[in-house]
């Protein structure tokens, strides 16, 4: 019997001819010329006055929060259930991650529950797309004008998701995305912040490069470069950006495959939702996922851990997801709740997320039957 992985890495074919080249031109550092093709792209399908690569999303994080100019004691409102980075690249710069709960249909931040958190050491809001599907943004970057709060979207998960016709992570001042082997387009590790509000822009680049204006100076805008900032090396290698422009190029077709397998999920569980074994993913209208995962909640953790071990005897891989960050020994250490996590503790317990990368679709029969059984 065949194995069914979680997670598959994808490749184009062109990957590997990319990655010659790069070698071929004889720029294996970091902004070589994949560099600039990865930024461009990024620039022009999300509209972002700036996108910069990375070499994770988590460095990329770590930037938004040099940028927002976090300092001890400043507060930053985000969700719990997210991945440890989102609040470790704030806590590094000494602010205290304030956690509030998700919402029950998209487990994204509960926007409504944003503003009573507020308090005059808060800095940033950090919603973060679950899934590739969006926060209500809207809301979101209302009370940020009111309140004159930077917002950093953490659109790890992403990438061509889009809010009311606009890209995840194009929203707020700036965005993360993360291109991790696990997400939609990848290169390994790798990740892109993206600057929407020009007052960042310069900094950015300078925080990204050491600290030093050694962009300015291969523009020809100072005749020699020197270190005028903090910063640290955020940049990744050409090998990781020529490995990205293959996915880019492709990003469409890889999207298109992804959610043609979503939608198959979605048609073929409808059944078991209806009798009351599960419950499917909610997309709100005016929201466009990117079929980054497909999960499932069940009605408890006993349940979700007897059908992951059920599954696994039939050697299909189903994972769940995270361990809220409230609940964990550094998060009771540099954070704080406001109000019930009532939403967070309990889904974060049925979650299971089930098999999906370009491929699977002839898996995906047994898949879907293994559930059957296994539910």
């Amino acid at each position: 019997m065949q194995n069914i992985p979680f997670n598959k890495p994808y490749m184009t074919g062109r990957e590997l001819w990319h990655i010659a080249q790069a070698h071929q031109n004889g720029h294996l550092s970091g902004d070589g010329s994949f560099t600039k093709k990865c930024h461009t792209w990024l620039e022009q399908s999300t509209g972002s006055k700036r996108a910069l690569l990375t070499h994770s999303c988590t460095a990329a994080l770590e930037m938004a929060a040099l940028l927002a100019e976090v300092k001890e004691g400043d507060e930053v409102i985000m969700p719990s259930f997210t991945f440890v980075s989102t609040a470790n690249a704030f806590v590094m710069r000494g602010a205290v991650p304030v956690f509030v709960d998700i919402r029950p249909d998209t487990l994204n931040i509960d926007e409504t529950k944003i503003e009573a958190a507020i308090t005059p050491r808060t800095k940033v809001i950090l919603p973060v797309h679950y899934a590739g599907v969006a926060c209500e943004m809207d809301t979101i970057m209302d009370i940020a004008r009111r309140h004159n709060l930077i917002v950093v979207e953490d659109a790890a998960q992403g990438i061509f998701g889009t809010y009311k016709g606009r890209p995840l992570g194009s929203i707020g001042h700036m965005g993360a995305y993360s291109f991790h082997e696990t997400k939609n387009i990848i290169a390994g590790e790798g990740g892109a912040l993206l600057v929407n509000d020009p007052v960042f822009a310069e900094r950015a680049e300078i925080i990204r490069e050491k600290g030093t204006n050694r962009s300015q100076f291969f523009r020809g805008q100072v005749d020699k470069y020197t270190w005028v900032d903090i910063g640290s090396s955020y940049l990744p290698g050409e090998v990781i950006a020529a490995f990205l422009w293959a996915q880019l190029e492709e990003g469409r077709g890889i999207i298109d495959r992804r959610i043609a397998i979503w939608d198959q999920y979605h048609e073929a569980l409808a059944p078991l939702e209806a009798a009351g074994k599960l419950r499917r993913p909610v997309v709100p209208e005016g929201c466009v996922h990117n079929a980054h995962m497909y999960y499932i909640l069940l009605d408890s953790l006993e349940h979700r851990t007897q059908t992951i071990a059920n599954l696994k005897r039939q050697q299909i891989q189903s994972v769940f997801h995270y361990v809220p960050l409230h609940s964990a020994p550094a998060g009771v250490r540099f954070s704080r709740t406001h109000g019930s996590m009532e939403n967070t503790d309990k889904l974060s317990e049925r979650l299971l997320r089930l098999p999906l990368w370009v491929g699977l679709d002839e898996h995906l029969p047994k898949v879907v039957a293994g559930l059957n059984e296994a539910v």
